[in-house]
């Protein structure tokens, strides 16, 4: 794929990117490597303080950086500078939290025969961090934040159709007062990745993508004897039972479908609802994903935007197709409008079964797949028969469902009676295909860092012989 600003409303190519020459990438490499000897070597009060500066800068471009990130990958103009606050507020939470995050963790001194104990937390060195388009700007931030607050150093190599949010992520760290090159963006294609993530610079690397990508990165970093993080996306359930508030279920069903046009991986994208209250949940659900308005999503009152790619929108043209010739059921939408550009409507089908594509497969676009099931064991066994974990949702005011959907759903997160999102007070990550790792919080931070163990051992006065021959024994 060419290195290009495309715009997804018009299909206009507005700006491209040469590949960075062999080169160039060594300079940036090496750029690196010199950054982490002194940069591991700060002081987290002094990282927190960057971080802050970041902050600052980011919130004071939040209107240019949002008109970018509609412009490159077509999301509202809304949902973008909410996304910039996001950002803004995770870059805060680190500053404010990461140093007491980082301070040595005392252990039982006492139970292991020693004077002092503890654990101290310390950086791995230069990562990697492979990024998709679809959330450009916070997907970046939620491995930049902790890693940088960590003492990490950080390299990005971010989806070639959004190359100017990926050049900002630069500008922006240096902006807030980082040492030069602690963060660098590296345009470069796929073809690439593996030969910096060999390199014996790069000690780790975090990916968002698909399955295949993960499997790839982590086979290649596993060769090498290197730490990933993957998140691979997920095709969420959404489970409603008899029990919840229909009409608020359907609205948050709504959001949770077609946020950032139906390009999310934590979009819940599998509905499962009671046969009590099916006719019922249907109704409103189809009436309010076809009150939503698609179109520029420069526009204040458009919801939904056109999709990222052309590709991606003849994909789900395709999955619906399948499912429609299949013997599924088209509620609303199901039809792509004519003109410029990559739009889809929201759309909802029934009557699915296990022959059509997207029953075992992660559409990323606005399609709502909505099954029957007559309890919740039967919602949750098929739910748990994809090979996806990553977030899931239960809507339901009984207790002992609530239990029993904790306990028994395969999923990284569980939110019940609210949509799947991210906060960087919550772990973030799934199960199965869906990867392995934790993003955000102080999970997130210590993945790239090393948790090294610290034993002291009694002054010599107050050391005895046995002491020492049972030490020697181990």
């Amino acid at each position: 794929m060419a290195i290009a600003t495309i715009s997804p409303v018009t299909g206009e190519t507005l700006k491209e990117f040469q590949p960075l020459t062999d080169e160039a990438l060594e300079e940036k490499m090496a750029r690196a490597a010199a950054a982490w000897t002194t940069y591991r070597r700060t002081s987290p009060r002094e990282r927190a303080g960057w971080l802050r500066s970041a902050a600052d800068v980011l919130e004071a471009d939040t209107g240019e950086v949002a008109e970018l990130m509609t412009t490159e990958m077509g999301k509202t103009l809304a949902s973008a500078k909410a996304e910039v606050g996001k950002c803004v507020k995770g870059l805060r939470w680190y500053a404010e939290h990461g140093p007491s995050l980082l301070e040595p963790q005392p252990r039982d001194a006492g139970a292991v025969g020693a004077q002092d104990a503890y654990v101290v937390y310390q950086p791995s060195g230069v990562v990697l961090a492979i990024m998709p388009w679809h959330c450009q700007l916070w997907q970046a931030m939620r491995f930049a934040a902790p890693a940088l607050m960590a003492g990490n150093v950080g390299l990005l190599k971010h989806a070639s159709n959004v190359p100017q949010t990926a050049l900002y992520l630069e500008e922006l760290f240096g902006k807030a007062g980082f040492p030069e090159s602690v963060f660098q963006t590296l345009l470069i294609g796929s073809a690439t990745i593996e030969r910096v993530l060999r390199d014996d610079r790069v000690a780790a690397a975090t990916l968002t993508g698909s399955a295949a990508a993960g499997q790839s990165v982590a086979a290649i970093a596993g060769d090498a004897l290197k730490k990933t993080v993957l998140e691979l996306g997920g095709s969420d359930p959404f489970i409603v039972m008899p029990s919840a508030d229909l009409d608020k279920a359907a609205e948050v069903a709504t959001t949770a479908r077609c946020q950032n046009n139906g390009q999310s991986c934590i979009a819940a994208k599998r509905f499962f609802v009671h046969a009590d209250v099916a006719e019922e949940f249907t109704r409103l659900f189809a009436e309010k994903l076809a009150a939503l308005t698609v179109g520029d999503p420069m526009a204040e009152d458009t919801t939904v935007g056109p999709l990222a790619t052309e590709s991606g929108r003849d994909d789900v043209e395709k999955y619906v197709r399948d499912a429609v010739d299949k013997g599924a059921t088209v509620v609303t939408g199901g039809k792509r409008p004519d003109g410029p550009g990559w739009f889809y409507p929201p759309t909802l089908l029934t009557g699915i079964t296990p022959e059509m594509d997207l029953y075992g497969e992660e559409v990323f676009g606005p399609v709502a797949a909505l099954f029957t099931v007559g309890s919740l064991d039967e919602a949750i066994e098929i739910a748990n028969s994809h090979p996806y974990g990553l977030g899931s949702n239960l809507w339901s005011e009984d207790e002992d469902e609530r239990a029993q959907f904790v306990r028994d759903i395969a999923s990284g997160m569980a939110f019940i009676n609210g949509m799947v999102t991210s906060y960087p007070e919550l772990p973030f990550g799934g199960v199965k295909q869906s990867g392995y790792g934790r993003e955000l919080t102080d999970l997130g931070m210590r993945e790239f860092m090393n948790a090294k163990t610290v034993w002291v051992g009694p002054r010599s006065s107050e050391q005895g012989e046995g002491d020492t021959a049972s030490a020697a024994s181990e």
